[in-house]
């Protein structure tokens, strides 16, 4: 029996469709004459507006997503708050600014004090980890929305971060230029994106193969566990790296994974990507192995387009800077390495054991 292909659309997510939802973002755009201080400044990765004299802000809302689901399955809720603050800290970095400030909001089906402080546990690891205070946020009791695996359990969290950046340490995407490298920094594994899909092929609450507590071939933990590693935080390393050499783009590797360096030709014109040097924790080949065990194929096309595969962020700079960069970079104690360069073919190609892909 010929195994069925499973891609993202089959997980639950459709990606031609939340393109066209995108698009609708172009109407907020009749918002920006609002600007008190300026024009707003689109970037690769969204938006940054002035708040005075060559002055930007940076403003990003995000959430952790299904990720919320596994804890509430394994029943542990003290790391999902560092994720939900990784999540946001990491893009407002991709403009070059630097967190100023973190609000939290938590819809739960009940706001029971020891969850509470369970999921501030770590949404204040991930501010430390940030350098960033937690200025504000609000928990809603809302149990006609949110539902919950354990009683009273339901839980969504968002965080939303702004920070600071001058007009000339702005990452704008800009002179990108073919040989120029593409360095990543290391992730922890999963992170807070594609878990629709990772969940419907790894855990039985699903429809897959493993109850939280098993540990599968190639894992030396809980996979619930495994799955559940929070996000890593890569404000101290980026904000190092910008002081020693200009940045020219900055991509945290989250929905969309490679393909999300498309966005680079708004500001480069003319460039393609080419990535050859991956080694991915265990859990990603461990879900391709499963899904083939439940009848499932997962390509590594579509594993290349919607997780990190072991980078959890990119960074390109010019090629003379590339030892400066890599030697800085290794001082914050952040694993990192060149795994690619910047091309003039105008696609995204990845290699990996011995196989060349065009991500589209």
């Amino acid at each position: 029996m010929v195994p069925k292909n499973y891609n993202y659309d089959d997980a639950g997510v459709n990606r031609r469709q939340r393109v066209e939802s995108k698009k609708q973002l172009s109407m907020l755009q009749e918002t920006y004459k609002q600007s008190l201080f300026g024009s707003v400044l689109k970037l690769p990765y969204g938006n940054i507006f002035p708040a005075g004299q060559n002055m930007y802000l940076d403003l990003v809302i995000e959430g952790v997503g299904t990720k919320v689901l596994i804890a509430q399955l394994i029943k542990k809720y003290d790391t999902i708050g560092v994720d939900a603050v990784a999540m946001a800290v990491n893009d407002v970095i991709r403009s070059g600014a630097k967190p100023l400030a973190i609000a939290d909001n938590i819809h739960a089906q009940e706001s029971n004090p020891e969850l509470v402080k369970e999921w501030l546990t770590g949404v204040a690891k991930g501010a430390i980890e940030s350098d960033c205070p937690v200025t504000g946020g609000e928990i809603g009791d809302v149990a006609e929305i949110i539902n919950g695996l354990s009683q009273n359990a339901g839980f969504d969290m968002i965080v939303a971060s702004v920070g600071t950046v001058d007009k000339k340490g702005i990452v704008t995407g800009e002179n990108i230029n073919p040989g120029d490298p593409i360095i990543g920094l290391a992730s922890s594994g999963l992170h807070s994106n594609g878990i629709t899909l990772a969940r419907k092929i790894l855990f039985k609450q699903w429809g897959g193969k493993f109850e939280p507590t098993d540990i599968p071939d190639g894992l030396n933990r809980e996979i619930g566990i495994e799955v559940l590693e929070p996000t890593k935080i890569y404000v101290k390393p980026l904000l190092k790296l910008a002081s020693k050499v200009k940045i020219k783009a900055a991509v945290h590797i989250t929905g969309d994974a490679y393909t999300k360096f498309n966005n680079l030709t708004y500001a480069s014109p003319g460039i393609g990507f080419k990535f050859d040097h991956f080694h991915p924790q265990p859990i990603f080949a461990l879900m391709q192995k499963t899904a083939i065990e439940l009848g499932y194929f997962i390509s590594d096309e579509e594993m290349f387009k919607t997780f990190n595969m072991g980078w959890g962020f990119g960074i390109i700079v010019d090629k003379e800077d590339i030892d400066t960069a890599i030697g800085t970079l290794y001082q914050t104690g952040v694993e990192t390495d060149v795994i690619g360069e910047i091309t003039n073919k105008q696609t995204v190609e990845v290699v990996h054991n011995g196989k060349r892909m065009i991500l589209t």
